[in-house]
């Protein structure tokens, strides 16, 4: 994966053009259901925004097809769910993860439109909220106000490690491997964050029912 990440970033630094198309096709495959975990989008997007900060990229069309690749990949996430529906939980691979999926839904059903919008920032959910709100029928309308609102302040946060540390190197400066290890540094302070939140949010229920029953014996 590292690999390949590396490999997208050097073919946008060479050639600017397909900055856009690269960046859109990732983002996408990172928000689509299943495979987004397979998809090194974030470390591209890290790298670009340096690229951005460093005046090699224009901003606004990597940006407007970075938002378009996410608003899309959410988008057929959500109608895979509304076609197949529940049935896609017995399937591979999420008939292997089970727990996660059902506390997936407990979220949506607790948090419902706000799940959409704040699913896209908690890397562990990201491609699976959308899915199970097809699988449960949510309303296209608000669903869609929840994926494009998301997806117009996700990609810029993507962007911000790199695009401070490039504006940082300046334009003279080429962007190396080094600099995206620099660049990776400054998302994973927000990766453990997000971790750190879905992990209180979609804690298992039953386990928080036993901690609160353990306090309250204590204290009794």
């Amino acid at each position: 994966m590292d690999d390949l990440a590396s490999r997208a970033t050097l073919l946008v630094a060479s050639y600017g053009a397909w900055a856009g198309p690269v960046i859109a096709l990732l983002s996408f495959g990172e928000s689509l259901a299943v495979i987004g975990v397979l998809i090194p989008a974030t470390a591209v997007m890290i790298a670009i925004g340096g690229l951005i900060g460093a005046g090699t990229l224009d901003p606004v069309p990597v940006y407007i097809w970075a938002a378009v690749g996410a608003i899309l990949g959410d988008w057929l996430s959500y109608l895979i769910g509304r076609r197949i529906g529940p049935s896609v939980y017995r399937r591979w691979p999420l008939n292997r993860h089970r727990s996660m999926v059902a506390r997936t839904r407990l979220f949506f059903r607790k948090y419902g439109f706000l799940s959409i919008f704040f699913g896209r920032f908690l890397g562990p959910v990201r491609a699976t909220i959308p899915l199970v709100a097809g699988v449960m029928n949510m309303a296209p309308k608000p669903f869609q106000i929840a994926n494009l609102l998301s997806a117009l302040l996700w990609v810029p946060l993507m962007f911000a490690p790199g695009y401070l540390a490039g504006s940082s190197l300046g334009p003279s400066v080429a962007i190396t491997e080094w600099h995206l290890i620099a660049f990776g540094a400054g998302i994973m302070v927000l990766t453990f964050a997000a971790t750190f939140i879905t992990s209180k949010i979609l804690g298992d229920p039953r386990m928080r029912a036993r901690r609160r029953a353990q306090r309250m014996n204590r204290q009794a």
